[in-house]
């Protein structure tokens, strides 16, 4: 019998580069240099776990039917010190366990309320603008546009996980329409963006859902002038931003109420650039349809005040939504560094927040209550999370890993106390001038 080439952990990380790209799934070593640019999830999860055994993250988010599609990229060598720890067994055992009783196939009807629930939203926004000369109208219609985005914003998410509807050119044509077309966010960006996030989660140098510098910084690690290896820059710590994030337990609200419009620049800067985009012709077009028909409807209003009062509402409303994003993992644990496939689990588990929530207000969270649950099982419809969630916390409780979950208000409270502390600190490196009482007294509250 044939004696098999074996490699070890050691010399499969020097195989990391993306010109030099190999991994490791269930002990054997792929090489997926040129595969990559290909990928479907986009090459950043696949940089980010270069160079390691990546069973779980793979487990996580492939089908079983994904499994087939390996044996081309096969380099011959099997992992020689390869292992693997309690917790990861008996989380591959649920995912196998959630696969024959079929969760991963089972929607529900959560895509048809939703979708349903836009239109009337949408409708209702526009028929109060054309028919109604009362201002507060036009104020609850820019709310409903608001609720709209927010909704909009939930089959984005739950799109870029797994297919909302069978048909494959349907399933296209609802990201687009939902994304792109109604909200002028495009589900390629989302897609690029999210990926990469998952696989790093609260990774300060490689999840770009914690790189908002200037304004943000939730770690005084940041301070350091960390590099971005998502959006391949360094995050200057320059005086500017010792300013902004100095005060940022005060401007979070405020920022959010208008981070929309970093959506649509990051939109647009992927689209113009000369990264690979899939269907870069659809998401120009999509885009392009809502610069048509937003700024149209805005038009519609009768005076300049009732525009921008139309305008602000729906951004304040959709603010919500950018508050939840944070809520999940902004009071977190950090870590500097590339994520390890050999902790995968365990950072998936440390770096997220629960929301504690009845379930006649799931609609409102869209799924990202149940965040821990979420991490674990991505490919998991938004509607079996609940049904799931004891599960994980019994596995989190065998292997002693935290399941952290709050309230919504006291997830807030974490947040922006984790941004006060972020502040102090920034302070403390910028002020050399004796603090007056007038001082002491906003920051000792503040």
């Amino acid at each position: 019998m044939e004696s098999r080439k074996l490699i070890s952990l050691q010399e499969l990380s020097g195989h990391s580069k993306p010109e030099d790209l190999w991994i490791s799934i269930q002990g054997k070593v792929y090489d997926v240099t040129h595969w990559a640019k290909s990928h479907p999830g986009g090459a950043s999860p696949l940089h980010s776990l270069a160079g390691q055994d990546v069973t779980d993250a793979f487990v996580a988010y492939h089908p079983a039917t994904a499994w087939r599609h390996l044996d081309p990229f096969f380099t011959g060598y099997y992992l020689r010190d390869y292992s693997v720890c309690d917790a990861s067994k008996d989380y591959r055992k649920l995912v196998y366990e959630f696969t024959k009783m079929g969760l991963f196939d089972r929607k529900g009807h959560v895509t048809f309320v939703t979708l349903l629930f836009m239109a009337v939203l949408f409708v209702s926004s526009v028929v109060g603008v054309l028919r109604s000369d009362t201002w507060w109208v036009h104020l609850l219609c820019g709310g409903a546009m608001g609720f709209l985005w927010i909704q909009s914003g939930w089959i984005g998410h739950d799109s870029g996980h797994y297919r909302i509807i069978s048909n494959p050119r349907i399933n296209r044509f609802a990201q687009v329409l939902t994304g792109n077309c109604l909200t002028g966010i495009s589900i390629a960006w989302w897609k690029w963006n999210h990926n990469a996030h998952h696989i790093a989660c609260n990774s300060l140098e490689f999840d770009p859902d914690l790189q908002h510098m200037p304004f943000f910084a939730v770690s005084s690690k940041f301070f350091g002038s960390l590099t971005s290896y998502f959006y391949e820059r360094k995050m200057n710590f320059d005086p500017v931003t010792r300013f902004l994030v100095s005060h940022q337990h005060w401007t979070f609200y405020p920022v959010m109420c208008f981070a929309r419009i970093n959506l649509w620049a990051q939109s647009f800067i992927l689209l113009l650039s000369k990264r690979r985009v899939p269907y870069r012709g659809q998401e120009i077009l999509g885009i392009l349809m809502f610069w048509i028909w937003y700024p149209m409807l805005v038009s519609c209003l009768p005076n300049w005040w009732e525009r921008v009062m139309f305008v602000v509402a729906s951004f304040v409303i959709t603010g919500i939504q950018h508050v939840q994003f944070c809520l999940n993992h902004f009071s977190s644990s950090v870590y500097v560094g590339p994520p390890s496939g050999n902790d995968w689990f365990e950072k998936q588990t440390q770096g997220t927040l629960d929301i504690k929530c009845s379930p006649w207000m799931d609609w409102f969270h869209g799924g990202l209550q149940f965040q821990v649950a979420h991490h674990l099982f991505p490919r998991l419809p938004r509607c079996q999370l609940r049904k799931v969630s004891p599960l994980v916390q019994e596995l989190c409780k065998k292997h002693n890993l935290p399941y952290n979950s709050e309230s919504f208000w006291k997830a807030n409270a974490m947040t922006v106390s984790t941004l006060r502390t972020a502040a102090l600190q920034a302070r403390d490196l910028t002020s050399p001038v004796p603090r007056n009482l007038v001082w002491e007294a906003v920051n000792t509250y503040g």
